[in-house]
């Protein structure tokens, strides 16, 4: 299975960016991770949405060419960040390389509830018009004091959390095959 994934926060040291290598590495035998990066996105602009920038064709070609995406994203002021609803409005917009493909979540922060607001809030732009993007229920992955979970690499090192997102990749994969 291909999976592009789109991680929200642009920073170096992003612990999203973190968790996304760590699921490369983790389930390589299993699923093709592609991170679709969403740094080089310019802000989506009506006037060039017919005829976008390059970063913007590639961003997403890779998300046409995916099964499915995992979005990981962190919590800004109770949502998601800017960067990442840009990203999705230029999926929004004139091809919809979204439309009906999978979609699933996982966020981590320092904070105790992980990302539950953003995700929450992601969940309901999955589900508009220009996207709609099928969700497997119950099925997110909220990380919370990830700076206590993961060693200096990037690796994540707590067993609960390890064992639940295990579960939480399966429960995804099921889903798929029965979609086919």
């Amino acid at each position: 299975m291909k999976v592009a994934v789109v991680v929200g926060s642009i920073r170096k040291e992003s612990y999203n960016r973190k968790l996304a290598e760590y699921l490369k590495m983790r389930y390589a035998d299993q699923i093709t991770f592609e991170i679709a990066d969403i740094r080089p996105l310019p802000f989506y602009d009506e006037d060039i949405e017919l005829d976008p920038p390059a970063a913007v064709k590639e961003f997403k070609g890779k998300i046409a060419a995916a099964d499915a995406v995992l979005w990981i994203t962190p919590e800004y002021n109770y949502s998601i960040p800017g960067v990442l609803k840009n990203a999705l409005d230029w999926l929004s917009r004139v091809d919809k390389v979204m439309n009906g493909k999978p979609s699933w979540i996982m966020g981590a922060s320092m904070g105790q509830l992980g990302t539950v607001r953003a995700q929450e809030h992601l969940r309901d732009i999955l589900f508009s018009v220009g996207i709609t993007s099928p969700l497997l229920p119950n099925n997110e992955v909220y990380i919370g004091a990830v700076h206590e979970k993961m060693d200096e690499s990037g690796k994540l090192i707590h067993e609960p959390t390890i064992g639940f997102i295990d579960l939480v990749v399966n429960n995804f994969m099921t889903w798929m095959q029965t979609r086919k």
